[in-house]
């Protein structure tokens, strides 16, 4: 195996992960607005800390 191959493969998978995360914050921020709450509110750390109090 070529070490270009292994980077190119390397990039996309880079690619998949950031486009996975972009995709995990969007749908946070727009399930939080149906919600009918404040999209912005998704990155306060209390909201994290309501969530994870809940799932317990």
């Amino acid at each position: 195996m070529s070490t270009s191959y292994a980077n190119r493969i390397l990039k996309k998978i880079a690619w998949g992960v950031l486009f996975a995360i972009i995709a995990l914050i969007i749908g946070a921020m727009v399930g939080f607005a149906i919600g009918g709450g404040n999209p912005w509110a998704v990155f306060l750390p209390s909201t994290w800390l309501h969530i994870t109090d809940f799932l317990k």
